[in-house]
């Protein structure tokens, strides 16, 4: 049974770095979509596994959004945090920010809502611990994640029907 202690944003939080190398680039040196969304769902699975204490899977992407492309040669921070907490599943937001390292400020090429689902070794989904909100700025984000965590049932249901 997984620990189902509280657990703030923070504990979980994740960033992972990559340098963009030529194998990630179409042959005008752009960073494929899917490469970045490779390293988000990575980084989410690092965020909702270390609040849930259990094997986490990707249950959906909502709302990708490529901001400016990425190049070869630099260096992307993929930073996760969780928005959202329900019974087993969790809201992990990605931004993701490229920088040259030639001498060039960090700036925002993408942004990600993924939703994990914390399972059992049978893959069965297994209640996750509560999340505690500590600022007005995680309050505001967590009724956002609701929101959009109850618009994604609403969506299902009548997709199902």
């Amino acid at each position: 049974m997984p620990d189902l202690t509280l657990h703030t944003v923070g504990a979980s939080r994740a960033s992972v770095v990559r340098l963009m190398v030529p194998t990630d680039a179409n042959f005008m040196g752009n960073v494929f979509g899917g490469q970045i969304l490779a390293e988000v769902d990575r980084v989410a699975y690092i965020t909702a596994t270390r609040h849930a204490k259990s094997n986490c899977v990707t249950a959906s992407f909502d709302r990708v959004d490529f901001i400016l492309p990425v190049h070869v040669g630099e260096v992307v921070d993929f930073d996760a945090m969780l928005t959202f907490v329900g019974h087993s599943s969790m809201e992990v937001s990605v931004r993701v920010r490229s920088e040259a390292l030639a001498g060039s400020a960090p700036q925002l090429v993408g942004e990600a809502f993924v939703t994990m689902v914390a399972v059992d070794p049978h893959g069965r989904p297994v209640p996750v611990p509560p999340l505690v909100l500590e600022t007005d700025e995680e309050r505001r984000r967590f009724e956002e994640g609701r929101r959009r965590m109850e618009a994604r049932r609403r969506t299902r249901l009548a997709e199902s029907r």
